[in-house]
């Protein structure tokens, strides 16, 4: 059984760094996630005995837009329904939204479609490094 926490109080932000590495999406820095989560209206953490085995998060404005964003779930725990129930929790907090956002990793989208999402033809984005952004297919030049 798993605890289901939705406050980032007491959370180990270097285990959440890791869960982020190992998952792998990637380097997040203990600060960054502090202040990211912290200014996020919903956030879910799953523990498994103590253990943080997936994390989630959407930012909201309480009215027109909630973006779930940074979803997680640890390499050993994958394929086990946590990521699932982790966006399904997260968009029932969102309910009430005109709009409910997602930014996945490229190649996950199948999934996210069976979760209800569909893709946006009007998405645009800047990024800090967007030779990164273009090298990994993020975003396109067109």
């Amino acid at each position: 059984m798993f605890d289901w926490v939705y406050s980032i109080e007491n959370i180990n932000w270097e285990e959440l760094s890791n869960l982020y590495r190992i998952a792998p999406l990637g380097e997040k820095k203990l600060g960054d996630l502090a202040i990211s989560f912290g200014n996020s209206r919903f956030t879910c953490f799953v523990f498994d005995t103590g253990k943080l085995v997936g994390a989630g998060r959407a930012l909201a404005d309480g009215i027109d837009c909630s973006y779930l964003c940074d979803v997680a779930v640890h390499p050993e725990y994958q394929g086990t329904g946590i990521g699932k129930t982790i966006v399904t929790r997260l968009v029932e907090l969102s309910q009430g939204h005109r709009k409910i956002i997602l930014y996945a990793a490229p190649g996950k989208e199948p999934f996210y479609r069976k979760l209800g999402f569909y893709r946006m033809k009007t998405a645009m984005a800047i990024f800090q490094n967007q030779a990164y952004a273009l090298e990994q297919g993020l975003v396109d030049e067109t």
